[in-house]
């Protein structure tokens, strides 16, 4: 494999959490041949803005609302992102809808992290606390994460990890998030990133196979 690292675009729409994850990650060598080389905001003065300022990581705001369409917001993504030369794309808390232009642009190198065990609690209108309030409605004992590639479908694309997480009786949709953020989503999105960046993940038949470590 060649030394030249892997570049990683980090797309983010707010505060920039699953980004501080994934930088700590790399600076302590967790990301592999990994290196994040860009950071793609879909709205200005979000917080992920100056988590990428602070760690001189360059950035850059496409904002939503400046573009007629998603086929041009979406447009603007790709040509931003092939002008970077980058590899690899992480929805990190992107909530803007974008169309085929990226996947296929980048086909099976795009990962997103989901808190909840997918199937459970995916799709369309399940982000944020609206996830774990259904999870909560729900009754169930153990929730997560999950890391998988991103395709047209919603929350459909190949696994790659997931993490389960406990849930507490008095678990409010709150304490929920921070828990599966702290105990999954932190851990398993800078390690599928690793994966990837290291040559580990190949997809066959809508399942990720990973290589042995």
């Amino acid at each position: 494999m060649s030394n030249s690292p892997v570049k990683i675009a980090v797309l983010v729409s707010g505060g920039g959490t699953n980004l501080q994850a994934l930088i700590d990650s790399e600076k302590s060598g967790g990301l592999g041949n990994g290196k994040i080389s860009l950071v793609i905001a879909s709205k200005p003065g979000v917080y992920a803005l100056e988590r990428a300022e602070n760690n001189q990581i360059e950035s850059v705001v496409l904002a939503r609302k400046e573009y007629a369409s998603i086929e041009d917001y979406s447009k603007a993504l790709v040509d931003t992102m092939q002008k970077a030369d980058i590899d690899l794309v992480v929805l990190a808390g992107f909530l803007t809808i974008i169309d085929e232009q990226v996947y296929n642009a980048f086909p099976n190198r795009i990962l997103n992290v989901h808190p909840a065990l997918i199937p459970s609690f995916c799709g369309k209108g399940y982000y944020g606390l609206y996830v774990h309030e259904a999870a909560l409605e729900k009754g169930v004992k153990v929730s997560g994460a999950t890391v998988h590639i991103v395709t047209p479908e919603c929350d459909a694309g190949p696994i790659v990890l997931q993490k389960a997480v406990e849930v507490m009786q008095d678990d409010t949709p709150e304490t929920l998030q921070k828990r599966i953020m702290e105990q999954a989503e932190w851990k398993i999105l800078p390690e599928a990133v690793r994966l990837f960046c290291d040559g580990k993940i190949t997809v066959e038949n809508n399942k990720v196979i990973i290589k042995g470590e």
